[in-house]
Parts: structure tokens; sequence; C-alpha cells
């Protein structure tokens, strides 16, 4: 599930901000104020979002953004003088005056694109270990051998016939192996 951090230097500012995504339907888990308690709690949740400003009283926010787990972004809101100075590649900012409606649509794009990038991992295939790839390395080592296949047309008959039967891969070639 998507977490959500806030982390301003004043935690009024923060708590401001928690208000504001608690009413438009946003679970927010923590309000912070420094990096380190932000570090601290990343570490313990899987993935989500960090809003925050351009300074913390520990570290700037692009020191934070370096120190946040895999499956962390960030929504840096700050001002424009401060925005045009340049940010990293991978975090969104937000120009400070901002308008509710600016940061709702924000994190709803962010959102989005974080469910995106789910889906699309979790159709990607497996990766496979070493123990599966070698079991298919010698399958297909037996067919070159036994019927005078190349690599690739032993690999492409593991690889259909597999699809055919409905089994995966290292199944197929379980079986090619169990038939010596």
């Amino acid at each position: 599930m998507l977490s959500i951090i806030i982390a301003f230097p004043k935690l009024e500012d923060a708590n401001h901000i928690k208000t504001i995504l608690s009413r438009n339907g946003y679970a927010v888990n923590a309000a912070c104020t420094t990096g380190v308690q932000v570090i601290t709690l990343a570490n313990e949740l899987d993935e989500g979002i960090v809003i925050c400003g351009y300074r913390l009283p520990d570290m700037m926010y692009r020191e934070l953004n370096s120190y946040l787990p895999k499956g962390f972004e960030m929504l840096l809101m700050a001002s424009a003088a401060k925005i045009s100075e340049g940010t990293d590649g991978n975090v969104v900012s937000l120009t400070m005056p901002m308008k509710v409606q600016d940061l709702i649509n924000t994190l709803q794009m962010m959102t989005y694109n974080y469910m995106r990038r789910k889906r699309k991992e979790k159709n990607q295939p497996k990766k496979r270990s070493e123990m599966e790839k070698a079991i298919i390395t010698k399958a297909k080592l037996v067919l070159m051998e036994r019927n005078n296949m190349s690599e690739e047309e032993a690999h492409r008959y593991i690889q259909k016939t597999s699809m055919d039967s409905g089994t995966n891969m290292v199944e197929m070639a379980e079986m090619i192996l169990s038939m010596l």
C-alpha cells in the first residue's frame, strides 16, 4: 500500500498539509519535522510518497531523497526561486504558495503513476534462479545432442511445448530430462 509521509520544519505546516490530504481522502502515515524521522519511518514502510519542504533542520531535500529507500518518491513543495535552481530528475515539485487543488492533482498523478508501475512490475515474468537456468540449459543440450538441433531450435522447442501443454519452461525441461 502507498504510504504518505509529510516533512516540514514546522510541525504546524506538516499538520496543515496532513489535514488537507485527509479531507481529500488520503491517509497520511506521519507528519515529521526532521529528515532522520522521515528516513526511519520510510525504512519501516514498503513504498510511498514523501511530501517535504526545501530544507529541514537536519538536511536539504536532495540529501533526504538520496537516503530514501527504493519505492519512495518525493514531492517537493518550495518557492519558485528554489525550484528554479533545479531539482533532481526524480523529484516532483510544486511551487509555494500552492493551491489545494494543485496539491491534490499532483498527488493523484503521482499515485496513478505508482499504480501503473506496480501493475507493470506485477505482469513481468519472474526471474529464474541459477538452478532453473541450469535445468533448461541441460535439457537444451540433450535436445541438441539427440535431435541434432541448434541451441535456438532447442530453446524454441522447449518454449513451444511448454506453452502448448500449459506448463512453464522449467517443468518442460524437467520432463525432457526425465525421459532419458
